[in-house]
């Protein structure tokens, strides 16, 4: 048998196992970006072999901030950075083959300095909260009980408002905004963050018929929501439950992206050498590569050509903000991208695009996401002492909600304050004797 490795040397192989985990990640992501320039050019893209030399080499400048990866500690902001990290990636990469006219090396140089300071807040700040109160076990059965009856409360309402069984290709014209204000902001917070923290509640408790009730729930958000995520999210929980039992924290939130990813590129060189039908590939890459990925990175691209031509909105589109003070724009930005480019529906961005680009232009930008680090770092001092496995599981849903919409969106009408709260209420007794996994890789 051999001895087992000093504790230093075992240090060094995780850190290495997550850097080439990365590196690999990042050519996946750079091949699958080649595919989208050549699919889309209908997003104002055109692939031109003489640009991909500067553009691998930004990609591999980039790819020197993945080490922050390699040696922060995981965190709730190590599972949203790593996708932000991804998107702003994809961003850098599709920038030099986009034909908008803006002036890209300047925005190029935002996004990866807006990059770094979101980074540094959400992974680094890490210290636990105080718990000035704690819920007693009665209490926080009765609170899940609570959450549960809320979320069919939910899902009763909003079915008497819109209930369509719709085919996916079809749902982006059909999106309903018809629901009320209040059975909207219901369904998404539910979906979004109280569905998952109960699914993950009922697995750390090894209660599989909760487990169970929860995802026959969420087979009932997709018909009212007409929501591709909200269809996809039952599968995405057992996902991410699955490998975060098999690895560990950080190479789960790494493997969550990397393997749809790589599964997308893979489809598509098949097709590419004739092995298999298009209507094979392509459903698959639109959905996981260019919709999950691509579109989020393609937004920025928007976004900045969009603002380099019209007025800031010095954050303005936020709906209380816009209720007080003058505003440009009188529709959600989402609307107005949607007149003015017209790609078959709303066009909604993440944070970086909208309190970052839109709110106070290229050169505040960073200053602007930062901030939105720091919020960030709130939930990472809330959920401190909870266990890895369980962050992952009942944040799953959030780090694809927030490449998609804007952070106010997130916070309030997708609850991820509300999933804050959750957290630091959450007792940690609960997780005295969880993660006995294995066939862990960094």
């Amino acid at each position: 048998m051999h001895a087992p490795l000093p504790p230093k040397l075992q240090l060094s192989r995780e850190h290495l196992d997550l850097t080439l985990l990365i590196c690999l990640h990042i050519g996946i992501g750079c091949i699958s970006s080649v595919f989208i320039t050549q699919l889309y050019p209908g997003y104002h893209f055109y692939y031109d072999p003489n640009r991909l030399p500067n553009a691998i080499i930004v990609a591999a400048a980039f790819g020197l901030v993945s080490f922050l990866f390699t040696f922060a500690e995981f965190s709730f902001g190590y599972y949203v950075g790593f996708y932000f990290y991804t998107m702003v990636a994809g961003y850098l990469w599709l920038n030099f083959f986009s034909d908008f006219s803006y002036d890209r090396l300047t925005a190029g140089l935002s996004a990866a300095a807006s990059a770094i300071a979101f980074l540094l807040p959400s992974l680094f700040i890490t210290l636990p909260a105080r718990r000035t109160f704690t819920v007693s076990p009665l209490a926080f059965d009765r609170l899940l009980m609570a959450l549960f009856l809320l979320s069919v409360a939910a899902v009763a309402i909003g079915a008497s408002y819109n209930f369509q069984l719709v085919s996916p290709l079809l749902v982006s014209g059909l999106r309903s905004d018809a629901l009320p204000v209040i059975p909207r902001y219901l369904i998404n917070i539910t979906s979004s963050a109280l569905l998952p923290y109960l699914f993950a509640c009922f697995a750390a408790r090894r209660t599989y018929w909760g487990c169970g009730a929860v995802l026959l729930l969420l087979l009932f958000y997709y018909p009212i929501a007409m929501s591709k995520l909200v269809l996809f999210t039952p599968a995405w929980l057992l996902f991410v439950t699955l490998l975060s039992r098999i690895f560990k924290p950080k190479a789960t939130v790494i493997l969550s992206l990397l393997g749809p990813v790589c599964a997308g590129v893979i489809l598509q060189v098949l097709y590419k050498i004739h092995d298999i039908p298009d209507d094979v590939s392509m459903p698959y890459f639109d959905l996981v590569n260019f919709r999950m990925i691509g579109i989020p990175s393609s937004a920025m691209d928007l976004y900045n050509e969009f603002f380099s031509k019209h007025d800031l909105t010095y954050f303005c589109q936020i709906r209380v903000l816009k209720s007080i003070v003058s505003c440009a724009y009188q529709d959600q930005l989402s609307v107005v991208m949607m007149h003015t480019y017209p790609f078959g529906g709303n066009f909604n961005a993440s944070l970086f695009a909208t309190e970052g680009i839109a709110s106070v232009g290229l050169l505040f930008a960073p200053i602007s996401v930062f901030a939105c680090g720091l919020v960030i770092a709130v939930g990472n001092r809330f959920s401190a002492g909870l266990s890895p496995s369980f962050i992952l599981v009942s944040g799953a849903i959030l780090p694809q909600v927030m490449l998609n919409v804007p952070f106010s969106i997130s916070l309030i009408t997708h609850g991820a304050a509300l999933l804050f709260l959750l957290w630091y209420l959450t007792p940690r007794s609960m997780f005295k004797r969880l993660d006995g996994t294995s066939l862990h890789v960094g």
